[in-house]
């Protein structure tokens, strides 16, 4: 008579962790390893490592491609915080064209790609108002198409933070005499912000990005932000040290923006 086989010991839900960890850390090493040696790190240095090349760029990388860049962005950033507020201010009215207009805008300015508002702005505008020049030249021009696109956002954003607020909050401020729009502006908004701050940098962070679109705009040498700025030593000097330079001179400002957003959502 043949004796029974003994069952299988099954794991534990431990183990299998510490299994499932292992697996994934050899992945993880297996692929660094194939990237390691696969690379030809001899010719990527040559084509964007090129030491020389990297310090004709300065000082005029920070002094002029990165200012014009955080100029461009910052210009466009207060644009779309005011205009986002309005629009979102609009879309909670119990006024229906208002609510209509504000739904119409954020659907379409979110729906298009942040080039083609550019483009708009750069050739389609002047089109349908010959001899109207947008107020600052190249930078009013940045400012509108950047403010128009990060608008559309932020008032999702500032309606979130809105509707985030008790309702006993505005409550309060009428029992105490306040009108509806002072209730609102003094003590519901600021409420708000403090809630959507964390989001709102990191549409700071996504418009900082975005500037380098305004090449499209049509910029004169002085005007140029980074992007533009590294394709165009790049294309000199046949290399690409540039772009790479101008790509670490982007994370010198979104890399602390971003540490900034994780402290203010921990918080």
């Amino acid at each position: 008579m043949t004796e029974l086989a003994a069952p299988k010991a099954k794991l534990t839900r431990r183990q299998k962790q510490r299994a499932s960890r292992a697996v994934q850390y050899t992945v993880f090493v297996a692929v660094a390893l194939a990237f390691a040696f696969g690379a030809d790190w001899g010719r990527l240095r040559n084509q964007f490592a090129q030491g020389d090349i990297a310090r004709q760029m300065f000082p005029d990388v920070i002094t002029l491609a990165l200012k014009n860049t955080v100029l461009y962005t910052l210009s466009g950033f207060a644009l779309g915080l005011v205009l986002g507020l309005v629009v979102a201010l609009m879309r909670l009215s119990s006024v229906g064209p208002y609510r209509w207009v504000a739904g119409v805008y954020i659907e379409i300015f979110r729906g298009l790609p942040a080039l083609l508002i550019f483009v708009f702005i750069g050739v389609a505008v002047p089109l349908a108002f010959p001899g109207t020049e947008i107020v600052g030249g190249t930078y009013g021009k940045a400012a509108l198409a950047l403010g128009l696109v990060g608008a559309a956002y932020m008032a999702e954003t500032f309606r979130a933070g809105i509707q985030a607020v008790p309702k006993g909050q505005t409550e309060a401020a009428r029992s105490l005499g306040f009108s509806p729009a002072r209730a609102m502006f003094s003590v519901v908004v600021p409420q708000a912000v403090r809630i959507i701050l964390p989001p709102l940098t990191n549409e700071l962070i996504i418009l900082f990005k975005d500037s380098s679109l305004v090449l499209l705009l049509g910029v004169t040498l002085e005007e140029r932000e980074l992007s533009k700025y590294g394709r165009d030593l790049a294309s000199t000097t046949a290399n690409s040290t540039p772009i790479l330079v101008a790509g670490l001179c982007y994370l010198l400002v979104t890399v602390p923006l971003g540490f900034v957003v994780r402290r203010m959502e921990a918080k």
